[in-house]
């Protein structure tokens, strides 16, 4: 079965919308992997801090019907998607990886660039699954962790269990 790998990040009441977002994950999909829960700035806009983390499931859900459930959880969350943009967020979910597969469409672009962009996305992927080959690079996600400009990490780890 596939191997889905979801980025989860709020920073508007972020242990509510997060917990929110697990249970449906868990209620939808099954069984889940989390990774730890970090606390991180708003990255390209002031805003309050995020809380991110990775989560890992399986399902044989095709990507694009995935996402439109991902747009569901986020509904439920009150997220407003009129500001778009750079902006505070009740919920984020995005769609990381899937799996080996590699596209790239007006709406869907797999692996995310996010991936290989962001701490606050890397950094707890790898932590949850070190071996797993990045599908384009074909290198181990604990490897592009070791290579991340550490300079630029702004990450503190959260007492959350979710």
């Amino acid at each position: 079965m596939p191997q889905v790998f979801l980025g989860l990040g709020s920073n508007i009441e972020p242990r509510v919308n997060l917990g929110l977002a697990v249970r449906e994950l868990r209620r939808r999909f099954g069984q889940l992997r989390t990774s730890p829960v970090y606390r991180s700035r708003a990255a390209g806009f002031d805003g309050p801090e995020f809380l991110n983390l990775v989560v890992a499931m399986e399902t044989e859900m095709p990507a694009a019907d995935l996402c439109t459930v991902l747009d569901d959880i986020h509904e439920l969350a009150g997220r407003n998607r009129s500001e778009g943009g750079l902006v505070s967020r009740t919920l984020d979910i995005d769609l990381l990886i899937y799996d080996g597969l590699v596209t790239k469409s007006a709406t869907l672009e797999l692996p995310r660039g996010d991936v290989l962009e962001y701490d606050f996305v890397l950094r707890p992927l790898a932590e949850l699954e070190p071996d797993f080959a990045h599908p384009q690079t074909g290198r181990r996600l604990a490897d592009h962790w070791r290579d991340f400009d550490g300079v630029s990490h702004d990450l503190a780890p959260v007492d959350l269990v979710l």
